[in-house]
Formats: structure tokens, C-alpha cells, sequence
């Protein structure tokens, strides 16, 4: 069981106290939060490719980086970055080839299907309001939907004055990192 592997790897890393190499305090270093995409491909490559070190950023993630609406719980992190942990800037940066880009909802309903939710679930939360293709739908273009979160954020009205807020995207293949939007 991968768990399990995991576990033991860290048994032995406790041991061998190689968590000192990462000591770091909870305030970011850089006093940034950076609002990314979970996905796998960017978990080392991110950091490497912006030069970001243990303890230099807050960083928040969901599946394609995605924020609708202005009081979920990524803005909220955002916010509590911003007012209990010293940041004051944030970046949302977004990835090509990214699983969020033209999501079938449908395709997806099926897939729950296969994995043993029932239908009647799914109607259940149909009728009780949840709209699945505002929930699930993803996005035409990873630069649109960087520029949709930057906005929701940058006009958030809890957002203080002078917090700088970017939207970037990156290349999951070469770390290639390209500005769609900055705010200087």
C-alpha cells in the first residue's frame, strides 16, 4: 500500500532529522500566496522553476486553479494569508494541458456512476440546487480562467489597498512561465 510506504519513509526521516534541512518559521519569506492548480507534474517543477525555496510562499491549490466565487474557501485562505501571515502579494498561476480545460460534466456524472454514487444521489443534489455544470465545468483557456481568479480577487471587498494580485501560467513540460496578467 503506497500509504504505507509513505509512513516509513517519513519514520526514517524523522529519525535521521533530515526535517532540519526545511526549518522555517510560519510567516512566508516572501510574503506571497501563490494560488496554483493540484496538479501532480507541478509539485517540484513550481518551486524550481520560480526559485521558490521551503517557507518562501503560502500556497493554496485546487483543481484548476479555478476561483467563481468570492467567498469560497481559496479566497478565504487568500485572505487569511493576507491579514494573519504577512502576505502581500498573490499570484495565481495556471498550467497548459491543465485536466480542469473542457471538462465534460456528463462524462464525469458517468464516472461517478461507475465508482458506485447513484443516480438518485446525483438527482437528489440536482433538485436540492447544486448545479453540476457550475460546479464541475472547467475552462476554454487557462489564460481566461487565470484572468477570471485574478479579478475575482483583485475585486474582492475584502481585499486591502495595495495588495498586488498576477496571473501567470506555466508549462507542465519545461517550467516555461508566461505573465498573462500583472499588476505593478
Amino acid at each position: 500500500m503506497h500509504l504505507d510506504e509513505m509512513l516509513e519513509f517519513n519514520r526514517k526521516f524523522v529519525e535521521s532529522k533530515e526535517y532540519e534541512a526545511y526549518t522555517t518559521d510560519t510567516y512566508p519569506n516572501k510574503k506571497m500566496v501563490i494560488f496554483t492548480c493540484m496538479e501532480s507534474r507541478l509539485i517540484e517543477l513550481l518551486q524550481r522553476s520560480l526559485n521558490i525555496q521551503n517557507g518562501d510562499v503560502k500556497m493554496v491549490k485546487n483543481a484548476g486553479a479555478i476561483i467563481r466565487k468570492p467567498f469560497d474557501s481559496i479566497m478565504k485562505s487568500i485572505l487569511v494569508a493576507i491579514y494573519n501571515l504577512k502576505a502581500d502579494e498573490v499570484v495565481v498561476i495556471g498550467h497548459h494541458d491543465c485536466g480542469m480545460s473542457h471538462v465534460n460534466v456528463d462524462a464525469l456524472t458517468d464516472n461517478m456512476i461507475e465508482r458506485g454514487i447513484k443516480q438518485e444521489t446525483i438527482d437528489t443534489l440536482k433538485h436540492s440546487g447544486i448545479d453540476f455544470d457550475d460546479e464541475f465545468h472547467g475552462f476554454n483557456t487557462v489564460e481566461e480562467s487565470v484572468e477570471q481568479s485574478v479579478e475575482i480577487i483583485r475585486n474582492h471587498p475584502l481585499l486591502p489597498k495595495g495588495i498586488k494580485v498576477h496571473g501567470l501560467v506555466i508549462d507542465p513540460g519545461t517550467g516555461k512561465v508566461d505573465v498573462v496578467t500583472r499588476q505593478d
